[in-house]
């Protein structure tokens, strides 16, 4: 498909789902790929294939959705072994696969949200696969605060410790709503891990003339936080994890422009934990301090919202 100014190419958040499924599938299919994701083909389908065909560097540009599902899975894989979690709730969960092919114990609760149309495509693409886990998918609109509190109270009554995936979903958002969204999280200690990713103002900002130029206005980037991290402490939530974005892909042996001169300006000048070096962003694991917010915080909290308006 040819985007013009009527019709971008990306069009909603249904299709950079099928977009990031079908990157997985392009790295599933490498020689000695770094995950293998048997099901992201079939859930891509043509319009997938289509939309990273058409795409600045196309077959590529695939390397940025394969780091953050190595991340991601390295966390999560972690965390249902180590930290004793029965449910896990995965927010605008796309077409992620990680149910049927991660080694995930059989009494793991996984639930998936997403809209109506997306769990409806993703239940019949699926319908004769198995899951690893107990899975279930509910139908709804993770912007609907009255319905996803709803969510978040139930679920808070029925697990012991939960972990909550953001993935590729907080830069869709504003800095409100992923202040309400933090908050409605934290409002229940039993919602204990919240993984998610961010990035800096640098990379939002050159956004606007690479990913928001393809997309229709509903999936133009919005969100990097005010002051990096310190953003969600001040929302009663502390960063356990911090892995910068291109340290990462580095580290995973990637197709990171420029990789051999950052190895060696990192040797020169190695990184400080919870520091990123080179500006871009970081996958981070967040863990709810169960905490009442100081009026300070607070007042920083709304300052923020009030700056980014």
């Amino acid at each position: 498909m040819e985007e013009t100014a009527k019709t971008p190419l990306i069009q909603d958040t249904f299709d950079t789902a099928r977009m990031t499924a079908f990157c997985r599938a392009l790295e599933s299919e490498q020689a000695k790929p770094h995950f293998h994701d048997p099901y992201a083909r079939l859930l891509a389908g043509e319009r997938g294939a289509e939309i990273v065909g058409a795409m600045p560097g196309g077959n590529e540009k695939t390397w940025p959705i394969v780091l953050r599902t190595c991340v991601y899975d390295e966390i999560i894989t972690r965390l249902v072994e180590e930290e004793k979690i029965d449910t896990v709730i995965n927010l605008a969960a796309g077409l992620d696969a990680r149910p049927y092919r991660l080694a995930l114990p059989s009494s793991l609760r996984w639930i998936e949200i997403d809209l109506p149309h997306v769990i409806a495509y993703k239940t019949e693409k699926l319908a004769e696969a198995q899951p690893a886990c107990q899975l279930e998918r509910i139908p709804l609109d993770i912007l609907n605060e009255e319905e996803r509190q709803a969510l978040f109270a139930r679920v808070s009554k029925e697990a012991s410790q939960a972990l909550i995936i953001a993935e590729g979903l907080l830069i869709y958002l504003t800095v409100e709503q992923v202040s309400q969204l933090a908050a409605d999280l934290h409002a229940y200690d039993v919602l204990r891990w919240w993984l998610a990713e961010f990035v800096t103002p640098r990379m939002l900002q050159q956004d606007e003339s690479r990913w928001n130029t393809l997309s229709n206005e509903s999936v133009h980037t919005h969100f990097s936080p005010p002051g990096g991290v310190d953003f969600f402490r001040l929302l009663g939530w502390t960063t356990a994890e911090f892995r910068p974005l291109i340290t990462e892909g580095l580290r995973l042996r990637l197709p990171v422009p420029n990789a051999w001169l950052l190895r060696l300006l990192a040797l020169l000048a190695p990184a400080k934990p919870g520091e990123d070096p080179h500006n871009v962003g970081a996958c981070i694991l967040l863990e709810n301090n169960g905490a009442s917010a100081t009026a300070t915080d607070e007042q920083q909290a709304e300052e923020n919202v009030a700056e980014s308006q």
